[in-house]
């Protein structure tokens, strides 16, 4: 039985009700989490409160930097354990489930040392004035972290907040919370005073709606879909709170004829299929060049067909989704290319040992697909990759900007000129030339334009975003 974590204290719902946690490998409850009330909310924002103005304002940007620290230690430290929770509690493959547990102590190294990095500025004014800015806090600050990257979006999101000054209060998916929960334990090892970090799990609209409506939250944010993402800045609107929103994509990737395929192919294919193609980046939609294009296919069908699926702790290419329902949308995306009469190229094969109960869906390429089908403008959330040829530099960028997303987008040329011309014509927040994800770097701000979002985050950008300007203009003659 999994609890709360309020106040640096495991803490029962009030209500007493579960939720059962599964195992996407096999289909079959393992654990219990709370399933909590916006009464629950209510006490863990009054315990960042409390964190706020007793402790945690008046504590030094170089100390929270020191705590920070110390959490990276801990979480390295404890890198195995919290790589085995989330490979089960996500059925991650072992190698992605560790490389998250790395990624997460290095967010909390990053934003140890930028800490007291945070500066104002002096700004040239009048004479008789001196005029200063500062970057202060919001306050409490508001985090609903999706089932997808649990540890890495934690790490991202909590850690800059904390970094910048502030208290936080997370929602975690139903689907995924036993690494934060755990995460959150460490926190409270490492010194961290009670009610900085709390954790209240339950479900979206019970728990998630109560926070994004909660008066003492004072800034949310939130990784998710754009429908639930409408609901968040509908119900913050309400109250003037400020939103980070990161809701997803439909990323292209373009092969130029000159493009590096040796490169290239292997990144196309780890951008569909890592986590099983559950991230918001992944690389969805491919845009070839019509001289390469059915080579670039037969290259790429010989891979897929290689690739195998099964339970997290075989590490093989790809685990099982994370639920049947979400199996079913993958499902349901394949059935209409197949009405469609969208030609497959190629699929990846299940592992005989695969427990039938589990959630998997094999790697599939499909080749042709119309750019206003459903696959190639809806995020499919799986490994489900859309090809379509293009004419020339300008189809390229109809192509790559012809979806409501802009989130990341990737581009294979030799061709400097054409490099820095499609980087300024895409729609997204972040491109990436002759590379795809530039290894996930935890320095790069991260975030999206149009459906995608607004806000960044990752990076020194994002303790922007978790802070509030003030002007200081100073009369001393």
């Amino acid at each position: 039985m999994q609890f709360n974590f309020i106040a640096n204290a495991q803490v029962p719902s009030l209500s007493g009700r579960t939720l059962p946690v599964i195992d996407p490998s096999d289909g079959q409850p393992y654990d219990e989490i709370q399933r909590s009330s916006p009464a629950d909310l209510h006490d863990a924002v009054g315990a960042a409160q409390q964190c706020l103005y007793a402790t945690w304002r008046s504590t030094s940007a170089v100390e929270r930097g020191r705590l920070l620290y110390r959490l990276s230690q801990l979480v390295t430290e404890h890198a195995d354990e919290l790589a085995a929770i989330e490979q089960r509690d996500c059925g991650k493959p072992t190698r992605q489930a560790r490389a998250d547990a790395q990624a997460l102590a290095r967010y909390f190294e990053f934003y140890a040392g930028a800490a007291d990095k945070l500066h104002g500025e002096t700004l040239p004014y009048q004479q008789g004035y001196s005029v200063l800015t500062w970057h202060e806090p919001h306050g409490v600050t508001g985090h609903v972290i999706p089932w997808n990257y649990p540890m890495q979006i934690f790490g991202r999101s909590v850690g800059a907040a904390l970094a910048a000054g502030n208290t936080c209060v997370v929602k975690p998916s139903e689907d995924a919370c036993l690494s934060l929960l755990r995460v959150a334990e460490l926190a409270a090892q490492a010194g961290f005073p009670a009610g900085a970090i709390n954790i209240v799990t339950g479900l979206g609209h019970e728990v998630g709606d109560a926070l994004a409506r909660h008066p003492g939250i004072d800034h949310i944010s939130f990784t998710g879909s754009p429908t639930v993402g409408t609901l968040i800045q509908q119900a913050a609107a309400e109250r003037h709170c400020p939103v980070t929103l990161e809701l997803g994509g439909k990323s292209p990737q373009i092969l130029f004829e000159d493009a590096d395929l040796d490169r290239a192919i292997p990144a196309v294919v780890n951008a569909i299929v890592q986590n099983a193609g559950q991230t918001c980046s992944a690389g969805s939609r491919l845009l070839i060049a019509q001289p390469i294009y059915e080579d670039v296919l037969a290259r790429l069908g010989k891979v897929f067909e290689s690739l195998r699926v099964g339970p997290a702790a075989l590490d093989l290419d790809l685990g099982p989704l994370i639920r049947a329902s979400q199996q079913q949308r993958v499902w349901d995306f394949l059935s209409d290319a197949q009405v469609a009469g969208i030609p497959m190229v190629a699929q990846g094969q299940i592992a005989d040992d695969a427990p039938e109960s589990g959630f998997y869906q094999v790697p599939t390429l499909l080749r042709d697909v119309p750019p206003d089908h459903r696959l190639a403008q809806e995020e499919v959330f799986g490994p489900v990759l859309a090809a379509m040829p293009f004419r020339d530099d300008e189809q390229a960028v109809e192509l790559a900007n012809a979806t409501r997303f802009g989130l990341v987008a990737g581009v294979w040329t030799r061709d400097g000129g054409r490099q820095l011309r499609m980087a300024r014509a895409i729609h997204s927040g972040q491109v990436f030339i002759n590379n795809y994800g530039a290894g996930g770097g935890v320095e790069l701000p991260f975030g999206g334009v149009k459906s995608s979002g607004y806000g960044r985050e990752k990076g020194f950008e994002a303790l922007y975003g978790f802070t509030t300007l003030k002007t200081v203009a100073i009369r001393h003659d």
